[in-house]
């Protein structure tokens, strides 16, 4: 079977579903793959750099939708491409089919089979088909060199001899995959970064990017992204007002904001108020990453850059991957070409398109002349997080009888342990001479004193360079200083040995000891 890639007709799109790189792993798949001429120049990639892939290069789009099986696209085809579908193909690209009903009855009345790269599951064996957040990564990224193009300072503070430049002061909101993006390009920039998300369990994640997660007096329970496809629920009116009285509080100190908040199939919730906007300082910059949703900030316009009047300029672009298309292409590429793996169990360059595969049902909306959108769950779902165990706080009564009652099984097998262990010395002195057992009542004695000293010691002191092993390490030395005036030469040197390294460990111990702290002394 073919493979092809037509020239996106977007206005403006400059990313292609096919690559030089991602056509040599699809050949390997046992594809043939065709692009139509100039559909990579956008991004970067030459025809002749297809050519020498071993991709054949088609003149028009016409003749590559007539002989290509599989349409590999970026963008959401339009009327006249969906003319060129047959129930012998399959189309693989973005398609929004929860708006997109005229699409679908148009590749259901063709019978083909349309696979929506936004409709991947978000469960871990789709993260490297998982479209949507290769985008949104480069989105992110992108948003935050599109802010410090717009903003007049430094993004790092600087004291420098002409004067002292103050770090800006970037607020994040959303700690999805753009936001995290946006995060960690803000920090390694050297700028004060704030960040917000409505589910509390992602401040561990922004914290360890260097930022500073943004709290609320505010409790609300956050049903699990699991069930929900990774992305958060909807808020309710209350932990909105209280967000929006935050987001008011923070609004006249940061210089930056780059709002990330969308859920799938709804419109983009309004956090950046007309007000936030006219209390921010002149030259902020707003980049508002859910402009084609009708934007989070109040002011936002689609596919446009405007400046308020009071100089906040607001970024509305929708194009952010599109700007870095070369990357872009890169990565939704090597989705398309994950996807194909999936699709080639084989490996034989034939389509087997199970409807069985979690994955493969969840991109699939129209399969053999049905509309098969929307998919049913998942029957391997992400796992959830597990339900914090309230622990019940006990009464001092409780506290004490607890204790009692541990204190009783702890004397109970200590005293089982010391029967036991003095009938066992009584038996064996039946039978053993004297002699041996003066030396074995010794022995036992020294394990049982060198087990409660070693015991008694905090794990992280089990190390020959703190002061208290070393001296537990003195049990030896005297052990072996008291056979050391023998009249057998062998224990003499047995004893010697013990005194030497032992020596070696408590004076060398004691020694490194007191070099790690002087580390942390002033003097």
């Amino acid at each position: 079977m073919k493979i092809g890639t037509p020239k996106e007709i977007f206005d403006g799109e400059a990313r292609v579903a096919m690559t030089p790189d991602s056509a040599l792993q699809l050949q390997k798949l046992g594809y043939d793959c065709a692009i139509e001429s100039g559909a990579g120049a956008a991004a970067g990639f030459s025809d002749a750099l297809y050519e020498a892939a071993g991709v054949e290069v088609v003149k028009t789009a016409a003749d590559l939708w007539a002989t290509a099986d599989i349409i590999a696209k970026v963008r959401q085809p339009d009327a006249n491409e969906l003319e060129h579908l047959t129930d012998a193909k399959t189309l693989i690209s973005f398609f929004n089919p929860a708006a997109n009903t005229e699409g679908m009855d148009a590749a259901k009345a063709k019978g083909a089979n349309v696979i929506a790269m936004e409709m991947v599951p978000r469960i871990s064996r789709a993260q490297k088909m998982d479209a949507l957040s290769s985008m949104a990564n480069i989105a992110g990224y992108r948003a935050v060199i599109e802010a410090g193009n717009n903003f007049g300072r430094f993004f790092t503070g600087q004291i420098t001899a002409a004067g002292k430049v103050p770090p800006a002061k970037v607020l994040v909101v959303g700690a999805g995959v753009a936001g995290l993006a946006a995060i960690g390009t803000s920090t390694s920039l050297g700028a004060i970064t704030l960040a917000f998300d409505v589910r509390p369990e992602v401040a561990e994640q922004v914290e360890s990017m260097g930022a500073e997660f943004v709290y609320l007096d505010f409790e609300e329970e956050q049903q699990d992204g699991a069930a929900t496809g990774g992305y958060a629920s909807v808020s309710s009116p209350e932990f909105r007002e209280a967000q929006l009285a935050k987001f008011r509080e923070l609004a006249p100190e940061v210089d930056i904001v780059i709002t990330t908040a969308l859920i799938p199939n709804r419109e983009a919730p309004e956090l950046w108020t007309a007000d936030m906007v006219a209390a921010m300082k002149p030259g902020s910059v707003i980049v508002d990453l859910a402009a084609e949703k009708g934007g989070n900030c109040k002011l936002t316009v689609m596919d446009e850059k405007i400046v308020t009047e009071n100089g906040v300029t607001i970024v509305g672009y929708t194009d952010f991957p599109s700007r870095m298309a070369a990357q872009a292409s890169s990565l939704y590429s090597t989705n398309i070409r994950h996807m194909m793996t999936d699709l080639t169990p084989e490996k034989d360059g034939q389509i087997n398109h199970d409807m069985e595969d979690d994955v493969i049902r969840g991109a699939t909306v129209t399969h053999k002349g049905e509309i098969t959108f929307p998919p049913p769950p998942p029957k391997v779902a992400a796992i959830a997080a597990k339900p914090k165990e309230t622990v019940p706080e006990l009464t001092p009564e409780e506290k004490r009888a607890a204790e009692v009652a541990a204190f009783k099984a702890q004397t109970k097998n200590q005293v089982t342990l010391l029967a036991v262990g003095g009938a066992l010395l009584l038996l064996v002195g039946l039978v053993a001479p004297a002699s041996f057992m003066q030396h074995f009542i010794v022995f036992v004695l020294a394990v049982f004193v060198g087990f409660q000293v070693i015991w008694g010691v905090a794990h992280s002191l089990h190390t020959p360079l703190m002061a208290v092993t070393n001296a537990i390490s003195s049990i030896i030395i005297l052990g072996a200083l008291m056979q050391i005036g023998s009249g057998s030469f062998l224990v003499i040197l047995l004893a010697a040995l013990s005194v030497f390294m032992t020596g070696i460990n408590i004076f060398g111990g004691f020694l490194v000891t007191r070099r790690m702290l002087a580390m942390f002394q002033k003097s």
